[in-house]
């Protein structure tokens, strides 16, 4: 309790006698502090001194407890990513390199006519040849005229190349279809993990920002009220200091004048 006659206080803790300077009293301490002692000494109130040796033990549990608070959210968080990362047991697949691989000699082949069928060198090449195909039969150039007009051969060649060419470039077209399935349903795969691995990320982000920067502030306060502390102790020392140099100076001016008066 206060003592209203002396600087000097009993201690909450040992009920020890301490200078006021060597400590403080509950209603100057932090809520969360506070509640920490009483739990200790539930009867406790705001008028209650503590002392510094004892205030530092209870600084220090709760930085503790800080500490190990976020030691076991940071270790929640990187279970559950881990929990993640183990869950998805799909393997990442080079959709192109796995369909080459698988190639056929037919696919092949389909592949080439529909990738040549679709290109400038063919339509050029396929009207060079209708064209000189018309003249031949027309003007009996070289002396042939194997097919004259209305040309039903060169329709039937090219009935002929149609029906063999559609099944092929339709073949070469499911595949691609097939492709596409593949590298959707492989992207599908890797946004979801991309997701669930941001979402836990985004977690742990969130819990730097909302408890562990919080956490170290207050942890840099305790260390800045200790020091202050530490420094308030110091200041009484040194006044103490002064007050003894000055009694002892005091003493030996006295003893001094007296035996000068004694001389």
């Amino acid at each position: 309790m206060k003592n209203n006659f002396d600087r000097t206080v009993s201690c909450l803790a040992d009920h020890k006698k301490y200078d006021l300077v060597d400590g403080v009293f509950l209603g100057d301490l932090d809520g969360p502090l506070k509640a920490l002692i009483r739990q200790d000494f539930p009867k406790a109130t705001n008028d209650d001194f503590i002392c510094s040796e004892h205030l530092v033990h209870y600084r220090l549990l709760k930085m503790d407890q800080m500490i190990a608070k976020d030691y076991r959210q940071n270790k929640k968080l990187n279970r559950k990513l881990t929990r993640v990362m183990e869950n998805d047991t799909y393997q990442m697949v080079d959709v192109r390199e796995q369909l080459e691989n698988s190639l056929t000699f037919g696919q092949k082949i389909a592949d080439a006519v529909a990738h040549f069928g679709g290109s400038w060198p063919f339509i050029i090449s396929f009207i060079s040849v209708m064209i000189l195909w018309i003249l031949i039969n027309t003007f009996h150039w070289f002396g042939f005229k194997f097919d004259p007009y209305p040309f039903i051969l060169l329709n039937l060649f090219l009935s002929m190349v149609a029906a063999i060419q559609a099944p092929l470039i339709m073949m070469s077209q499911n595949r691609a279809a097939e492709y596409d399935r593949m590298e959707s349903r492989n992207d599908y795969h890797v946004n979801l993990k991309s997701e669930e691995e941001i979402r836990v990320l985004h977690s742990k982000i969130d819990h730097m920002i909302q408890q562990d920067s919080p956490n170290l502030l207050q942890i840099q306060k305790i260390q800045t009220e200790m020091l202050g502390s530490i420094e308030a102790q110091v200041g009484e020392l040194r006044r103490l200091q002064q007050v003894l140099d000055e009694k002892v100076m005091g003493s030996q001016i006295t003893e001094k004048t007296n035996n000068k008066q004694d001389n």
